[in-house]
C-alpha cells in the first residue's frame, strides 16, 4: 500500500520520500528512498525527515513487539523448553508533536478486529488529522493482497469509505482525499 501511495503522490506531481524496509516489490521510479531494516531504524528516518514534509503519511504495518534481545549468531535447539521475551517498540505516530506542527499525519490501522472503535482510538491517541482503518485479517483485501478496503476516519467526525479495489486505485483516491484535506498545497511526501 505505501508503494501505491507513493508513486500515486509522485504522479500527481508532488515530491516524494518514501521510508521502506526490505520488500518483494519493485521500489517505485523517480521517488528518494531512504531504507531501513528495523522499527527503531524507521522511528529515526522519520524524526530525521518529517521536518521537511507537508504530509507524512505512515501506512508501515510496524510490529508492535520486538525480541528483548538480539542475537547476530543461530541460537541452537535446545532440549529445554525457551522462552522469547518481547518489548514494545517505539509509537512513531504517538512520539510526534501534538501541536504547532506544519505538515499533515495521515495514520493507518490494520485491524483484525473491531475496526471503527479501535480506529477512532487511535485516532485519538495518535493525535492524527485523518486515520486510514483496513481489516487485516481477509486473506483477499489488505496485507499480502493486491486489493484493499479501506474507511477513512477524520479528526472532525466525517468518515470515507473506499471499497475493495485494487492498491493502486485506493491510493489514488487517498491522494484525492488527502489533497482536499491539505488544501491542495502538497510539495513532499513520505
Amino acid at each position: 500500500m505505501g508503494y501505491a501511495i507513493a508513486e500515486a503522490a509522485r504522479d500527481a506531481g508532488h515530491e516524494v520520500t518514501l521510508i521502506t524496509g526490505p520488500a518483494t516489490i519493485e521500489l517505485p521510479d523517480d521517488v528518494d528512498v531512504v531504507p531501513i531494516s528495523t522499527s527503531d531504524e524507521l522511528f529515526d528516518a522519520v524524526h530525521k525527515h518529517v521536518r521537511y514534509c507537508d504530509v507524512l503519511v505512515m501506512c508501515a504495518a510496524v510490529s508492535d513487539y520486538k525480541p528483548a534481545h538480539f542475537s547476530r549468531h543461530k541460537l541452537e535447539k535446545q532440549r529445554e523448553v525457551s522462552a522469547l521475551e518481547l518489548i514494545a517498540t517505539r509509537d512513531i505516530l504517538a512520539s510526534l508533536p501534538a501541536e504547532d506542527r506544519a505538515y499533515l499525519v495521515i495514520g493507518f490501522a490494520a485491524q483484525t478486529h473491531d475496526l471503527e472503535q479501535n480506529a477512532l482510538r487511535k485516532l485519538r491517541e495518535k493525535n492524527c488529522d485523518a486515520i486510514v482503518a483496513n481489516d487485516v485479517s481477509r486473506s483477499d483485501s489488505g496485507m499480502e493482497s493486491d486489493d484493499n478496503e479501506v474507511t477513512i476516519f477524520f479528526r472532525d467526525g466525517q468518515r470515507k469509505t473506499i471499497s475493495r479495489a485494487p492498491k493502486v486505485i485506493i491510493a489514488r483516491e487517498l491522494m484525492k482525499i488527502i489533497s482536499q484535506l491539505h488544501g491542495n498545497s502538497l510539495t513532499k511526501f513520505f
